[in-house]
């Protein structure tokens, strides 16, 4: 196929498959405009299980497994270096460069990156220096030289250095962004506010590049509604740990955020702690058992929120893997209504999500948070305003559970 589409607005192809077991069609449409991220993102970010210790040859690693692994196969895509990648200001741009010990040649990283199919992500702060204690994209010089500091101060205070400062360097950076050929940034401060986050917007729109913007972290929702209109995704808390307790407080929690989600604007309760991860400790399998890793992706994908996995790619077992590649499981979170699920039923820690899907079904999730073992939970069709006779699909297994009337009761690990 070939051919360009200048004129914003929605296509419709027929793309059809023959060979000599039988044909086949499927509808595509593409979407041409200024939005971006039209689906949630889908990929991977460094800081979990490497945090401070991350190199190009880790990422590098972790993105031949995303493909030998096939997980790029099922809509997996972005490779994410978060905070510490980060050396001194300068190149032909004047803009942060990569450390050279740890990252010699990020253009290199970018190209191969790309060759295989995936997507490179960067991170940034519009402070003077970052979470990690590496430059920033301000400073209070006009050279905008940096020195890390051993200063203990809040870190949502705007007190220096966790503050923007005089000078800042924004045009500089998206520049050599955009040469190296980033497609995501995560930017992360507190407070987030519309001045700065507008300038990075901005600048994103006029580099040449479709650059999903992250907002990151603890946005606050008093003001979500402006910046909602200029971000793709933005955090609706502080950082997810790799325990049963953070991953449970962010799952019945989120349906106030729901009116501000819609494709191209999602709302995000932070990265996934599926797999190997270890928050710079060395890889290691996450706390969760298999019944909360099944809860995680399934109110992840029911959320429509992003799915980036913070796990070692190069030691995915079977388990993982099957988590991550069931495609009807995935469709719920990347359908293209782009609608969150909210809470529609709850008694104690047992609770329903739901929400409509692109082809007029509902998507459900029946969820059991609490400590009790195993525990009934009924849908019924009332909460969804529905009545009569319906098919349950189980997405999980990828087969009908049969045809119900006024309810459907499941026992729920």
């Amino acid at each position: 196929m070939s051919g360009s589409v200048s004129k914003a607005g929605t296509y419709s192809l027929v793309l059809h498959a023959k060979n000599s077991a039988g044909s086949d069609k499927r509808n595509l449409k593409l979407v041409i405009g200024e939005e971006i991220a039209l689906t949630p993102p889908m990929g991977w970010n460094s800081w979990n299980v490497y945090a401070s210790k991350v190199t190009q040859e880790l990422l590098l690693a972790n993105a031949k497994a995303m493909v030998s692994s096939g997980l790029i196969d099922h809509g997996w895509s972005y490779m994410n270096i978060d905070d510490v990648w980060q050396g001194e200001r300068g190149g032909p741009f004047h803009a942060i460069q990569p450390d050279p010990e740890t990252f010699p040649d990020m253009q290199k990283a970018g190209n191969e990156i790309h060759a295989m199919g995936l997507k490179l992500g960067i991170y940034s702060t519009p402070w003077v220096e970052s979470y990690g204690h590496h430059i920033g994209g301000s400073a209070n010089n006009p050279e905008g030289t940096f020195e890390k500091t051993k200063e203990t101060v809040a870190r949502n205070k705007k007190l220096m250095p966790y503050a923007i400062g005089t000078y800042q360097f924004v045009d500089n950076d998206v520049r050599q962004w955009a040469a190296w050929g980033v497609d995501y940034l995560k930017y992360d401060w507190n407070p987030i506010e519309m001045p700065e986050t507008k300038k990075m917007f901005d600048a994103l729109r006029n580099s040449g590049r479709d650059i999903v913007y992250s907002l990151s972290n603890s946005t606050p929702f008093a003001t979500i509604g402006e910046l909602s209109t200029v971000s793709n995704t933005w955090r609706t808390g502080g950082d997810i740990r790799d325990n049963w307790a953070s991953l449970k407080s962010r799952i019945f929690t989120q349906d106030k955020w729901e009116p501000y989600e819609k494709p191209g604007h999602w709302n995000d309760p932070d990265m996934m702690i599926v797999g190997y991860v270890g928050w710079g400790k060395g890889p290691r399998s996450t706390n969760l058992t298999p019944d909360e890793q099944y809860t995680h992706v399934s109110a992840w994908c029911l959320m429509s929120v992003p799915l980036l996995l913070g796990c070692d790619l190069t030691k995915l077992d079977d388990f993982t893997l099957s988590l991550l590649t069931n495609d009807e499981v995935l469709a719920v979170n990347q359908d293209p209504l782009g609608k969150q699920a909210t809470v529609i039923a709850k008694q104690g820690d047992n609770g329903i999500m739901a929400k409509s899907m692109a082809d007029g079904s509902i998507a459900a999730g029946l969820f059991n948070l609490g400590d009790n073992g195993k525990q009934p939970v009924v849908l019924n069709w009332t909460d969804l305003k529905l009545n009569g006779k319906y098919i349950v699909r189980d997405l999980w297994r990828q087969k009908d559970l049969g045809v119900f009337d006024g309810e459907f009761k499941a026992d729920v690990n």
